[in-house]
């Protein structure tokens, strides 16, 4: 009976992270494996240990089950399970995807006075006028994610000028916390052409209309008056791209600034 350990990656945490594509063995070489890995990651002072477990291979996992691993994480391909070794420190292990990122755009069109405004096909309730927007990609930046949602939802092609703000709710999609933005872009197109997958109504509306009408949000009014009192003193959270020092990836910088109305 083999009785090899996992070799796996380690962190800069002191831990160590297995993949069942790399290593992958039957259950009963799994168990017999498993268990010395685990004494020798014991005697090692290894602090979490993780096993990426592929759907190919989901035989793991009641056997990680088994000696103590619990979920952290799953995406459509593979699942994520952990366990912290050290006995005497609390579990310091963040908590993933808690809180999912949305964006909504507020797009004026300065000669006609009128924001890009929608209904929703599918709403668990009566459809409201609201501003096009959607959840936020994995690695798409906001102000992409918000040209992207507005032209799938309206045909409308927009520039990103600044943020607005955001609201900040718990317990939403999925039983996480939820975040969406609000930008403020200016339309380079303007004629209308809907998803009609998710959008029943689509159209140019006035200003006042809109913060007067009955079929709108009071939350989407507060964003409309505070934008109006960005157009009175034309400062915005405006993004400058640079690079992050310690990944040397791509990153965006959020200020409050001066913008080009």
């Amino acid at each position: 009976m083999a009785t090899k350990c996992f070799k796996g990656y380690t962190d800069h945490y002191n831990g160590v992270t297995i993949s069942s594509k790399e290593e992958f063995c039957t259950s009963e070489v799994f168990t017999h494996r498993l268990t010395a890995s685990l004494q020798q990651w014991i005697q090692n002072k290894k602090r979490t240990i993780w096993f990426r477990v592929y759907l190919p291979h989901s035989e793991w996992i009641p056997l990680l089950v088994k000696e103590g691993f619990i979920f952290h994480h799953a995406k459509q391909e593979y699942v994520m399970l952990y366990r912290w070794l050290v006995k005497n420190e609390e579990c310091n292990v963040p908590h993933y995807a808690h809180t999912n990122l949305g964006i909504g755009g507020f797009v004026y069109n300065q000669e006609t006075k009128e924001i890009l405004v929608i209904k929703e096909k599918y709403s668990n309730r009566a459809a409201m006028w609201k501003l096009p927007g959607g959840y936020v990609e994995p690695g798409e930046d906001l102000e992409n994610a918000v040209k992207r949602e507005i032209l799938e939802e309206t045909g409308i092609q927009t520039t990103f000028k600044c943020i607005i703000g955001f609201r900040h709710v718990h317990d939403y999609a999925f039983g996480c916390s939820d975040i969406y933005m609000v930008a403020y872009l200016s339309p380079v197109t303007c004629d209308i052409k809907k998803c009609e997958k998710e959008v029943s109504e689509c159209k140019w509306m006035k200003v006042n209309d809109y913060l007067n009408h009955p079929e709108v949000y009071e939350s989407n009014k507060i964003i409309v008056k505070k934008m109006l009192e960005i157009f009175k003193h034309g400062m915005g959270i405006v993004v400058e791209h640079t690079i992050q020092p310690v990944t040397n990836k791509p990153s965006c910088i959020y200020s409050i600034s001066k913008i080009n109305l």
